[in-house]
């Protein structure tokens, strides 16, 4: 019976997944029709927030869109109904060679699940990525399976470029922006308080938590002054409204900028902040507009680029030349903040705020450099480095 309410659950994905993307399969044959290069097969594995998300799930879209125009590759997207599993062995049964799953859900694929074989070992000929964290390694670091790939993207530093940014636009934000802009918590009655909401509780969040904790520190240091730190690292990817009510409480304490790491819920954090004229941070990519002047910045992690790079290893015969850990860093461009060109457009029309907002961008660009150097070191929860709390003394993490 069990048997039998899997393979129900299988045909129901598949049935989705074609009725869902028509239009890709549709541009699949049109590659096929204007002369293919390729005989490979790829495909999108979706996490909950979707395809249309704006963000992380799209931007992987538009690198499989891109490899599909300049490769002549095929390509699938797929939104699982039946779980991430069940999406993975079907498409894997139907030749696919290469399939990026973004969903945070890797045990099926990796280790032995209810007496089943891992699904990698079930299908060695297909090439698995998975992102934001890196379980194919025993407790010895030895990888367990050749065929699948662990994509890291260095947001840790992008984010703590993020948090020092977030100080420096509160802490000048009267030289900044017009006295009527925002309705900021006075900056010395709790205004020195900042927010943020993850999606889960995981590597994959807390990476980005905790390289922001660590920019925010090291610019309240430098101005001499300490923040608060609220967060919450359970709010799902979906619910716009949980975004709302979470940033509300957080605005509510006095915080005058919520970060948003969790999808779609972020969406509800942007609107929040704007209906409290306040500040946010999204992520994923770059959704300033979304709300204009009320989102200082997105941390961007640019799923385009590993799934461009590694699909175009396949084409050209190369993947087994592959490092089964692939980490994308700032230099890469698969991870940044954004241009700012949003936030500046509500800069105060003075030199003075001209100036200032010159003299931060400069401050930013340093700690870049240094981070590129080495000389910053920021920690890294991707590959399990633990936040050394004891050494942000200018922040206190409620």
């Amino acid at each position: 019976m069990n048997k039998m309410k899997k393979f129900l659950g299988v045909v129901l994905t598949v049935t989705m997944a074609v009725g869902l993307f028509t239009g890709c399969g549709a541009k699949s044959e049109e590659n096929k029709e204007n002369g293919a290069k390729s005989d490979v097969k790829i495909a999108i594995v979706c996490d909950s927030a979707g395809q249309n998300d704006n963000g992380y799930n799209q931007s992987a879209v538009a690198g499989a869109k891109k490899v599909a125009d300049e490769l002549g590759v095929e390509y699938k997207v797929v939104e699982p109904t039946n779980g991430v599993p069940a999406a993975l062995e079907t498409l894997s049964g139907d030749g696919y060679n290469v399939i990026f799953s973004l969903e945070y859900d890797f045990d099926a694929l990796i280790k032995v699940v209810g007496g089943s074989k891992p699904i990698a070992e079930m299908y060695p000929d297909t090439t698995f990525v998975i992102f934001n964290d890196n379980p194919n390694i025993d407790a010895s670091g030895n990888v367990l399976h050749k065929n699948v790939i662990s994509v890291l993207f260095d947001v840790h530093e992008a984010s703590y470029i993020a948090g020092a940014l977030s100080v420096q636009a509160l802490e000048n934000a009267d030289v900044l922006f017009a006295a009527n802009q925002y309705k900021f918590t006075p900056i010395d009655q709790g205004g020195r308080t900042i927010g943020f909401v993850g999606g889960t509780n995981s590597n994959g969040i807390t990476v980005f938590s905790y390289g922001f904790i660590e920019g925010i520190n090291q610019a309240a240091a430098d101005l001499g002054v300490n923040y608060d730190y609220y967060a919450k690292y359970d709010a799902g990817f979906s619910d716009p409204a949980t975004g709302s009510t979470v940033a509300g409480t957080f605005y509510n304490q006095g915080a005058n900028l919520v970060y948003a790491v969790a999808g779609s819920v972020g969406d509800g954090v942007a609107a929040k902040a704007k209906e409290e004229s306040k500040l946010a941070i999204h992520v994923d990519a770059d959704k300033d507009a979304l709300q204009p002047g009320y989102i200082l910045t997105s941390v961007i992690k640019n799923t385009e680029v590993p799934v461009y790079d590694i699909t175009k290893a396949v084409v050209e015969g190369t993947i087994s030349e592959t490092e089964n850990l692939q980490t994308f860093s700032l230099a890469s461009g698969a991870t940044s903040i954004t241009d700012l060109t949003e936030i500046q457009k509500v800069l105060a029309d003075t030199d003075e705020a001209k100036a200032k907002w010159d003299e931060i961008i400069k401050y930013l660009d340093d700690l870049k450099a240094k981070i590129g150097d080495g000389s910053i070191k920021v920690t890294n929860a991707q590959v399990g480095e633990e936040l050394d709390t004891a050494s942000c003394t200018n922040i206190t993490i409620k």
